[in-house]
């Protein structure tokens, strides 16, 4: 009726384990071990040092940075908003804002409330914020799926510029628009050769859709 010392190895093996024995199997089961990714040597194809390692820790680093970025913004826009304009992150994601702008009085867009959605990517403020209006509008620089027709979104961004900045950037183009770089051109158009009926367009739209 003994248990065999083979017995005693199936149902109890760290109890009939030597002290040595345990030290290695806790060696084996090491983070390093079992996540050789994590380790500061770095991972295949890193270079020696730990290249492959390093690498993988500043893109957190720089997500890291980027959030602190906007948090500032925050607070600055908080501190001193652009006039007739409102923005915040929209829920818990500090990377994903809501933003109104209120129509120009004097601009076929007055008494409209139009919202925009932003976009922040992880490597803000080095590339511009995603800027898209989820309100239409009938305007040369915007399209019909929101995008806005602005240089300093795309090769004119500079990190120097704030979220405060580009809306009110945007907020200009109601009273200003640029119908030399247009993104819907037949709008364009009818700006260039006959502003009133694109007026009466572009009102008829805020009515419709901004209110």
């Amino acid at each position: 009726g003994q248990s065999s010392p083979g017995e005693c190895k199936l149902r109890r093996p760290f109890s009939c384990a030597s002290k040595g024995k345990r030290g290695r199997v806790r060696r084996e089961m090491s983070a390093s071990n079992l996540f050789p990714s994590l380790s500061i040597g770095g991972s295949a194809g890193g270079s020696a040092g730990g290249g492959g390692g390093v690498r993988g820790w500043t893109s957190t680093t720089s997500v890291s940075a980027s959030g602190k970025r906007i948090q500032k913004e925050m607070q600055d826009f908080n501190a001193d908003p652009p006039p007739e304009c409102s923005a915040g992150p929209k829920g818990d994601n500090i990377y994903h804002w809501v933003s109104t702008l209120v129509g120009p009085q004097g601009s076929p867009y007055q008494g409209g409330v139009f919202f925009l959605d932003i976009t922040f990517p992880n490597d803000y403020p080095f590339k511009p914020p995603k800027v898209l209006f989820k309100t239409r509008i009938y305007h040369c620089n915007v399209d019909a799926a929101g995008n806005v027709g602005l240089e300093i979104l795309k090769d004119s961004w500079s990190p120097a510029l704030t979220i405060s900045k580009v809306l009110l950037a945007i907020r200009s183009l109601f009273t200003s628009p640029d119908p030399y770089n247009p993104i819907v051109p037949n709008i364009a158009r009818m700006y260039l050769t006959d502003t009133v009926k694109h007026d009466e367009i572009a009102a008829e739209w805020t009515v419709r859709f901004a209110r």
